[in-house]
């Protein structure tokens, strides 16, 4: 039967009903085999080698397939795994348009690995830039985030689909900030999705995880031949602990989502902080396209303090919440994208993105929202 989203989460919609299949286990059973034998020539389990396939990736494969609405997933040993793959799909010569704020690891991946296989990059504000005019004979894609890391601009997925299929070009979304939950990019056009398994689908800041989701079959069949190939799936146990994650999937984000709504506001009242970006505030220039296109606004935010000095200090300050890179997990963390998440971008191009050093970005947990506000009051009191 059709199942809720928060069910889906939890039980594999259509899954095999036979509760022996695997000895009664509820938990999915993590198949820590490397390799799997064969009754004869021909005569298989339908897994051979776990670098081609596992059980345990399989499984939450199918979850992750499902949660997305494609027609097949792919788990990778990281986010950047994950955006590697995507890039085998192209050719020396092809063209891709790049939001210009990106996660710097995709930035520093384009630049200095994909640029040296031949491809060409233009980056671009897509949610403010006419895409169109810079789309070129041999453009094959567009990529984006939305909302972007760490400046938070919205991006109108199903504008941007419509003029890439018109042009023959995918869109590749990755949607690690809003998660399945919140928002579901192949719904409003696009072709491949990407998720940092490591953030909200994991969510407990233990283990590194990377998704590919595609609704095509042309995209399936390359992507499948290429993680056979090039061998970054995700290990068994690191597949168990996405499962496990997912399972809570929902619950954090609406928790976490009601925090960072929370704290947003009480930033926006405090003397030392010069500006608060959030999607979920009406004074947000993407606000309303995000109402049109996603569920809810995530728990992401960035803001900047009235200094650099300030900045640092609140960074060393904070008790609960941590200074720590990554984000989505169950723990709030605060970063300093200058010297963490972009520091491998030029100067010039992190200010004109915005990201100054007094930018924080803080991703927000399922901790008490009252206690992440005093713990940023406290670290703000010698401001």
């Amino acid at each position: 039967m059709p199942l809720d989203f928060e069910s889906k989460c939890v039980h594999l919609e259509n899954a095999a009903t036979d509760a022996c299949s695997h000895y009664g286990s509820v938990s999915f059973p993590i198949y820590q085999s490397a390799t799997y034998a064969r009754a004869a020539v021909g005569q298989g389990t339908g897994f051979d080698y776990s670098r081609l396939q596992n059980p345990t990736r399989e499984q939450v494969e199918k979850i992750v397939c499902q949660l997305e609405g494609g027609i097949d997933a792919f788990a990778l040993s990281s986010g950047m795994a994950a955006v590697s793959l995507v890039m085998e799909i192209f050719l020396p010569g092809d063209h891709i348009i790049a939001d210009a704020d990106l996660y710097g690891g995709s930035i520093r991946l384009f630049n200095h690995v994909s640029q040296k296989n031949g491809m060409q990059f233009t980056s671009a504000n897509c949610s403010a830039d006419n895409i169109e005019s810079l789309i070129k004979p041999n453009t094959k894609a567009v990529y984006i985030e939305t909302p972007t890391n760490p400046m938070m601009n919205v991006t109108d997925i199903a504008a941007v689909a419509k003029i890439a299929k018109k042009h023959n070009a995918l869109l590749i979304v990755d949607n690690t900030f809003m998660s399945p939950y919140f928002q579901n990019p192949l719904a409003l056009g696009a072709d491949i999705v990407i998720h940092s398994g490591t953030k909200y689908l994991s969510g407990h800041n233990d283990t590194l995880a990377g998704f590919v989701v595609t609704n095509r079959a042309d995209i399936q069949e390359k992507l499948r031949f290429y993680i056979k190939t090039t061998g970054a799936g995700l290990a068994p146990f690191d597949s168990w602990l996405t499962i496990r994650g997912i399972k809570t999937l929902a619950l954090r984000m609406e928790k976490a989502q009601a925090n960072a709504k929370k704290i947003a506001l009480w930033l926006k009242e405090q003397k030392n902080v010069e500006r608060v970006v959030y999607p979920g505030l009406p004074d947000h220039p993407g606000h309303e396209i995000q109402k049109r296109q996603a569920r809810g606004f995530g728990a992401m935010l960035t803001f900047n303090l009235q200094s650099e000095e300030a900045a640092k200090a609140l960074l060393s300050r904070v008790r609960l919440i941590k200074f720590a890179e990554s984000l989505g997990g169950v723990e709030s963390l605060i970063t300093y994208p200058t010297t963490q998440t972009h520091a491998d971008v030029p100067e010039e191009i992190r200010l004109k993105n915005g990201i100054t050093p007094r930018t924080l970005r803080l991703s927000v947990g399922i901790e008490s929202a009252d206690d992440l506000i005093e713990d940023l009051r406290q670290a703000m009191e010698a401001l």
